[in-house]
């Protein structure tokens, strides 16, 4: 069994937009996934009943707000960063739910981003880094739920979507 994802999901318009961005500008033999807001990277698969019950009982919450604040350079690629204190909230009571299971990377400080370009020469990122901030303006996102995926070594097998009260 392969590791557990945990995502925000985005409202079908803010998902339309990345999503388009990220096939614009990913490598497209690199790109095997859609846009996504990753909450948490690698949970053990053992813990998937757990992990179903806390995001159904968040779920129950009013939906989180968030904007789109700005760009993120990554080195090797660009994303669009999140900001959503009611979103960090939900992620740090699953995370102290969460403690004992969490791997090295999700127990670190979380920075929520959107990829749309990644594994590109820092040169190409810085490039379009450039272009797309001389065109933004921070904008207001959906986030519609919660979402549960199994990393299949590239791909993801979706294993459940949790929407917010009101979404």
């Amino acid at each position: 069994m392969s590791a557990l994802i945990v995502t925000a999901e985005l409202g079908a318009e803010d998902f339309a937009w990345l999503d388009g961005q990220r096939r614009a500008y990913f490598p497209p033999e690199r790109n095997q996934l859609s846009a996504h807001l990753t909450m948490f990277h690698a949970l053990p698969p053992s813990a998937e009943a757990e992990v179903r019950r806390e995001l159904a009982r968040h779920a129950r919450e009013a939906a989180p707000r968030g904007t789109v604040a700005g760009l993120m350079n990554l080195g090797r690629g660009v994303a669009y960063r999140v900001a959503s204190d009611d979103l960090e909230a939900i992620r740090r009571s699953l995370a102290d739910g969460f403690r004992g299971l969490l791997t090295a990377q999700d127990a670190q400080g979380w920075r929520p981003h959107v990829t749309v370009q990644n594994k590109v020469e820092p040169k190409a990122a810085r490039a379009l880094l450039g272009e797309l901030t001389a065109e933004f303006s921070p904008r207001p996102l959906v986030v519609a739920g919660l979402g549960l995926h199994r990393y299949l070594g590239g791909p993801w097998e979706r294993l459940g979507r949790w929407s917010f009260r009101g979404a």
